[in-house]
């Protein structure tokens, strides 16, 4: 990695081109790879993007494309396509061994793979690191504070990608736990369509603090099963992610529960939003690989049948409020 070289990003959503101009805040060169025509033509000749990120003048040091080829020759690729269309995406991504950093949260549907397990089924050559952590588009396109996890497996991996990422108002902490990584931000994301849905069903904020806390436990369940550590579902992406998304309108996912909270459905919510909720779609493979590991998920459970339009609101509180009473204690986590 050079710091010459320009950093790439996938995806001119509203992620990633809060991290193109966060990366591009000191000057350093960006190229943002963009699916649509529009995005890239207002990044290039009026250096904003109103479609996504509206009201950021960007940095001049950002350049937008529509090939990926241009983002062949960067340091190191930042990759935030939405969850279920990333492996293609890597498989266009011309591979000369560049590191590869994902910020998508999202399990693949069908597969059940976690984004780093996709990125290795596709066969990429280079390092693979995930960034996760409590981050609202907006407030890093701000330039707002901001801290996250960064985890490779290669420790060393992760200080060179975090070095090359760190701006004064953008800390990464060093990780080499990258499923407890991951699996915060699947987890939260479920999590946070559930807190939605109490607030556009009324039920207040006793029960929403009740959800965070339950949520979490469900989260470390399902965490711990797959061989996260504890430390890193308590940090920054995973509770703290949980903690922000859990408690703010501005989550997609949780404007999409409020919608189903006030007695919408899931399909026309999810047709009228032009960015995407990747809790709706990570909800179903996540409680079934859960249920195949003997995890026990009741309110992730609830929300995947609230998306697959199975049960009523009413009814799945009445069904979660219903359950047999229980021990609280961290030795059953649950």
């Amino acid at each position: 990695m050079s710091a010459a070289q320009p950093i790439g990003i996938i995806g001119g959503g509203a992620w990633g081109t809060a991290l193109a101009q966060m990366v591009a805040s000191d000057g350093t060169a960006v190229r943002l790879w963009a699916y649509e025509a529009e995005v890239v033509d207002a990044v290039n000749r009026n250096h904003a993007n109103p479609l996504f990120l509206s009201g950021v003048a960007l940095h001049a040091s950002i350049v937008a494309t529509g090939a990926m080829a241009d983002l062949q020759d960067c340091a190191a690729v930042l990759v935030v396509a939405p969850a279920q269309h990333l492996g293609r995406l890597i498989g266009e991504l011309p591979d000369h061994g560049q590191p590869l950093i994902l910020c998508s949260k999202g399990m693949e549907q069908g597969s059940a793979r976690l984004m780093n397990e996709v990125v290795e089924a596709v066969g990429w050559s280079g390092p693979v690191a995930v960034l996760s952590g409590p981050t609202f588009a907006h407030e890093v396109g701000a330039g707002l504070p901001a801290a996250v996890t960064l985890a490779a497996q290669d420790r060393a991996t992760a200080e060179g990608l975090a070095a090359l990422l760190a701006r004064p108002a953008f800390r990464p902490y060093v990780s080499d736990d990258v499923i407890g990584a991951e699996i915060g931000g699947v987890v939260k994301n479920v999590l946070a369509i559930a807190c939605g849905v109490v607030e556009g069903a009324g039920l207040g904020q006793n029960a929403r603090a009740a959800l965070i806390s339950r949520g979490f436990a469900e989260m470390t369940r399902y965490g711990l099963a797959r061989g996260a550590r504890l430390e890193t579902l308590a940090g920054l992406a995973g509770l703290g992610d949980l903690v922000l998304t859990c408690s703010s309108t501005s989550s997609r996912n949780f404007s999409l529960g409020r919608g189903l909270g006030e007695g919408r459905d899931a399909a026309s919510l999810m047709a009228d939003r032009r960015t995407v909720a990747e809790g709706a779609f990570s909800a179903a493979v996540l409680v079934a690989d859960a249920g195949a590991r003997g995890v026990d998920m009741p309110i992730c459970h609830a929300v995947a049948r609230l998306i697959a339009g199975e049960v009523a609101v009413r009814e799945v509180i009445g069904e979660l409020l219903s359950r047999p009473l229980t021990g609280e204690g961290w030795n059953r986590l649950g």
